[in-house]
């Protein structure tokens, strides 16, 4: 049945074209057409300009998304959902932000400002619906690191018999260099949106997010374990300090202080038992309880433009807290845009996050991105616009306005309970070893080579490191890809790979071949002997037993061969220059062989035609079309036809249209296709076209 619609379409397609021809030839219509100068082209297709009214709206809107969304804001299908969702995460805010303020090492109360002040920027600029912005995790270990380092207890002690660290120095000079930071990181995302720059966030894959997470949980449980058991070890920088610092709080485990282990230990079970309730009663719940506030028993400052000064000390780390923050950010908004049916737009909330943090580090803020914990809550709670985000700034607000002495002196301890219960979810992620495993082996490489070099290097050259042995997977994909022989499942038009999938069977003279990857410079010659070694053909070895045997040199474009038509894809490009120009003259004539004729020669082989399947071939550099015409001469000097199956209909490079032209003329010869039906032909038309070719010409010779 399906052989029958093809051959129905494609004679209608040649009925079609040969009246088309007949009109033409007889001067049956003649078209008139206005010839167009430029200025008359623009005034007849109304070319627009650059600068317009529809374009400057447009502009403005997407720029400001806020203008796009709110005037349709319907309250009445979404403020109480984002009533709910804004005061439950609101409260989150809350024990998050004084908690992960330590781990940036500034005081509790920045930790609230920097779950206020960027929050309402980014409902202004932001795309996604369910992202809470504010304080996380990987995030404020990352400020901590440059913080401690920039200004370390050393550099503030007094002079006195009794030398003790200036703390209200120390502290004030560390929030100046973590606002630096924000504001640095913040200018680099805000230059990478206007330049369109949000693709560099691919680079960054889910394994390897993942495993960088993961790890800097790690780092953010050991740098908290000094204040569960009270003892200070020395401070480490560099590569392997996470292991030296866990080498110096064992050192100093018998100087344990009891009671800090005591809170520690009744916070944490506390904590852990609490949320667990508010995970399976979620549902009933209409808030989560807010243990944390429980556990834990000031006016806003002027804002104050960061220190430039600064910044030369950290470009480097403010480039990585940019890409890392905006990494967070977007995967969290696809994910919830996938779910919900919206769209992020990627660019759009590289600017949203680098407002946020270039303003709010104006505002005391320390650089922040999207939280899961938090999004999650605002999600599952109703939230579904970004008015959510404005119902927890609120909540903030009035936190500090009203109970903000209360945070002037927390216990060190009840905090880090804090931190170590919300990394729960990260480390679940180990999880992802036995997934990975059964999944793909090359992502969990990827996974674990980030993991551990983010352990013994630290975040920043860990985040390298990671990105690198990533970029050389993909490399190494490319290079090296999977070749393999496709076969026909009976009954079906399936062709799939024969060692995978036992039901295939390969079809009698037919060899179809497939890479897992584009074909380019770095993988042609391996291609062409994958090629050669399947088909079973050397062609340097056949052309000289024919050079041998043959008696006389036949010169095939004024011979006929007995059996089969002329391939044309085989001409060579008289337009493209070839490294073997000296070798054998391109010219539109069929090259010219030493032929014999008896056809029963021992070097003869069964395979008749070879199918590239070139559907993972989206575009072709200059030595693919060279490797290309080399195969196609190789195999017709050994009596051997190549067509290409699947073929993009990508023309925008020269190259390209070589390989469509070279296909067009593969069928142009044909009565029953097209060569217009043959723009994009697939494995199953050619292998049909084959059985009919190879089936006529049997009955024409009998």
């Amino acid at each position: 049945h399906r052989l029958s619609a093809c051959q129905r379409s494609a004679d209608s397609a040649q009925i079609y074209q040969d009246m088309a021809d007949r009109c033409w030839s007889s001067g049956d219509f003649v078209v008139h057409r206005e010839v167009l100068d430029e200025n008359r082209l623009d005034e007849v297709a109304q070319k627009g300009t650059w600068c317009s009214v529809p374009k400057l709206k447009h502009m403005v809107l997407t720029w400001i998304p806020i203008l796009a969304w709110l005037p349709g804001y319907s309250f009445r299908e979404n403020a109480m959902g984002d009533l709910i969702s804004g005061c439950s995460v609101g409260i989150m805010h809350l024990p998050q932000g004084m908690a992960y303020a330590f781990l940036a090492s500034v005081r509790p109360v920045f930790g609230l400002y920097t779950s206020l002040y960027p929050v309402l920027i980014y409902f202004i600029f932001g795309t996604s619906r369910h992202i809470s912005i504010g304080t996380f995790a990987v995030i404020s270990i990352m400020v901590g690191g440059v913080t401690e380092r920039l200004a370390p207890d050393s550099d503030f002690m007094t002079n006195g018999t009794n030398r003790t660290v200036n703390i209200d120095a120390r502290d004030s000079y560390r929030v100046q260099v973590a606002c630096s930071l924000t504001a640095l990181a913040g200018i680099f995302q805000i230059l990478l949106g206007i330049v369109r720059f949000g693709f560099v966030v691919t680079y960054l894959s889910e394994p390897l997010a993942r495993g960088y997470t993961t790890a800097a949980a790690c780092h953010v449980c050991v740098s908290q374990l000094k204040y569960l058991f009270g003892v200070r070890p020395a401070r480490f920088a560099g590569p392997f300090a996470i292991i030296y610092t866990l080498v110096d709080i064992c050192k100093l485990l018998p100087q344990t202080r009891a009671p800090e282990l005591v809170i520690s230990l009744v916070a944490i079970t506390v904590l852990i038992v609490v949320k667990e309730i508010n995970e399976r009663h979620r549902q009933k719940l209409p808030l989560p309880f807010p243990i944390e506030l429980l556990v834990v028993s000031h006016s806003l400052k002027a804002p104050r433009a960061p220190d430039p000064t600064l910044f030369s000390q950290i470009i480097g780390d403010a480039f990585a807290v940019a890409i890392v923050g905006y990494a967070i950010t977007i995967s969290l908004g696809k994910t919830f845009a996938l779910k919900h049916g919206y769209k992020v737009d990627s660019n759009q909330e590289l600017v949203a996050v680098g407002l946020c943090n270039a303003i709010g580090a104006c505002f005391w803020c320390y650089a922040v991105t999207s939280s899961l914990s938090r999004s999650l809550v605002q999600e599952s709670t109703g939230g579904r616009t970004q008015i959510a985000g404005v119902v927890s700034s609120v909540v903030v607000l009035i936190a500090v306005l009203k109970i903000g002495s209360l945070f002037e002196d927390l216990p060190k301890a009840v905090l880090s309970t804090i931190v170590f219960v919300n990394l729960k979810g990260m480390f679940k992620q180990f999880m992802d070893v036995s997934l990975l495993w059964k999944t793909n082996k090359v992502d969990l490489l990827v996974w674990l080579v980030t993991f551990v070099s983010t352990i013994l290097l630290n975040l920043d050259m860990g985040l390298a490191v990671s990105i690198g042995f990533s970029m050389l997977t993909i490399i190494f994909r490319a290079q090296v890809p999977r070749y393999s022989i496709l076969g026909n499942v009976p009954d079906t038009d399936l062709y799939l790979d024969m060692e995978t999938y036992r039901a295939a069977r390969e079809i009698p003279g037919i060899k179809i071949i497939r890479s897992s990857a584009t074909i380019n410079f770095t993988n042609a010659e391996m291609y062409r002997e994958f090629l050669q070694e399947k088909v079973c053909v050397c062609v340097c070895v056949l052309t000289k037993e024919k050079c041998n045997q043959t008696e006389v040199a036949l010169d095939l474009t004024n011979t006929s061969p007995s059996k089969g038509q002329v391939n044309w894809a085989y001409q060579a490009d008289t337009n493209m220059s070839d490294s073997d120009s000296d070798s054998r003259s391109h010219t539109d004539e069929a090259p010219e062989v030493l032929y014999q004729g008896d056809e029963t020669s021992t070097f003869r082989s069964d395979i008749h035609s070879v199918i590239l399947d070139m559907s993972t071939t989206s575009s072709v550099d200059t030595v693919t079309v060279k490797f290309m015409k080399t195969i196609f001469r190789e195999f017709k000097e050994v009596d051997m036809d190549i067509y290409l199956a699947s073929c993009q209909g990508n023309d925008h490079t020269r190259q390209n249209r070589w390989l469509i032209n070279s296909r067009s003329r593969l069928w142009s010869h044909s009565s029953h296709v097209t060569e217009k039906n043959q723009k994009y032909v697939c494995i199953f038309v050619v292998v049909v076209w084959l059985n009919i070719s190879v089936c006529g010409g049997a009955a024409g010779e009998g």
